[in-house]
């Protein structure tokens, strides 16, 4: 398949079928999955990164087992809305993972998604050792929730 708009995405969605969520980071990836009907984000794990290649086969294996229908990546925006370095390299592994297996992807602006969850985790009083353990799931969850209420608006 290919990289999608949210619109376009909106129009073919299928309600049956989950949606994947990735918070591509420099060393892990976080991940979060929707329940079948699309309704409710659900954090997953965080992947510590390895080669490229053995991440890229970890999610597609990710995507087969849980029969996912399109993956939507977190897209590092600067503040003022321009795309920076991280941009480009969330890119060039969208177009990687789309050498692997075949699946609509969505880029999904995830600016301040962290510094959300942080926050929620602080007020949790939640050690620095263990946010830094589940922020990245939760990160994705948090940008996955958000387009899952905009595919229902």
């Amino acid at each position: 398949m290919t990289i999608i708009n949210k619109e376009d995405f909106k129009i073919k969605k299928e309600l049956n079928r989950p949606i994947l969520s990735l918070d591509y980071g420099d060393s892990k990836i976080g991940i979060a999955i929707s329940d079948a009907n699309c309704s409710i984000a659900l954090p997953s794990e965080v992947y510590s990164r390895n080669k490229t290649n053995k991440d890229l086969l970890y999610i597609k294996e990710f995507i087969e087992k849980n029969n996912t229908q399109a993956v939507l990546i977190g897209m590092p925006y600067n503040m003022d809305g321009s795309e920076g370095e991280k941009c480009e390299t969330v890119k060039n592994f969208a177009n990687k993972l789309l050498e692997f297996i075949d699946i609509n992807i969505i880029f999904w602006d995830e600016r301040l998604s962290t510094k959300a969850q942080e926050r929620i985790l602080i007020d949790k009083d939640l050690s620095r050792k263990k946010r830094k353990k589940v922020i990245d799931k939760l990160a994705a969850s948090y940008f996955l929730q958000g387009f899952l209420d905009f595919l229902k608006n």
